[in-house]
């Protein structure tokens, strides 16, 4: 009971849209119908500005950590930690397809983000560094994503070695950050993916 309790509350935790109540609130209208649709920080960050984007990722991190951590403290005897693995996929899940809003959600890489950083911190840390790597050299966050995302779980049994549970959860982490990924896979592809610019809009 308690596990199955676990793992609903990570995927409501994940469902909070952050980004679309602090798109509503600052301007009142719908992130959903602006730039790519998605409710991520990405999209805030073009649309809304540098503030709200940046407070979105934060928050979407933060929620994939708290979900995380929430299942260890309810279910502390969790020597292969199975149950916080299961947390992880949940809350990713969640951000993804947030019953809050009819199971339409973001791309979850800030909640992967935040759960693993509870789970496998040094493998998301060596990932990162390669994100940052990618976007710096082609400007497309989504590739940066998609490179780290694919890569993250041969950086998680190469650095950890970790039990069985957290080493799946990786990699179906990973592959479902990918799999939300296609349709800018097929933008990259025809050369027309918006890249990145901190500072606002730009697209290419």
């Amino acid at each position: 009971m308690i596990p199955a309790l676990a793992l609903l509350i990570s995927y409501l935790i994940g469902g909070i849209p952050f980004g679309y109540f602090l798109v509503k609130w600052k301007t009142g209208q719908d992130i959903r119908q602006f730039g790519s649709g998605n409710i991520g920080a990405t999209n805030v960050l073009r649309t809304t500005g540098r503030s709200t984007g940046v407070i979105t990722l934060l928050l979407d991190i933060a929620k994939g950590f708290v979900a995380v951590w929430l299942a260890g403290l309810l279910i502390p005897d969790d020597p292969s930690l199975l149950w916080r693995s299961g947390a992880a996929l949940a809350v990713i899940v969640g951000h993804a397809f947030p019953v809050f809003l009819k199971f339409k959600g973001g791309k979850a890489v800030a909640s992967f983000i935040g759960a693993f950083l509870y789970l496998a911190p040094l493998p998301l840390l060596a990932v990162l560094i390669l994100f940052v790597a990618v976007v710096a050299y082609t400007q497309y966050i989504s590739l940066g994503s998609i490179i780290a995302a694919g890569t993250f779980p041969f950086a998680v049994w190469l650095i950890l070695h970790p039990p069985a549970p957290v080493w799946i959860a990786a990699l179906m982490a990973g592959a479902f950050i990918v799999y939300r990924h296609q349709a800018n896979i097929q933008r990259i592809r025809a050369g027309n993916e918006n890249v990145f610019s901190f500072g606002g809009k730009r697209t290419g």
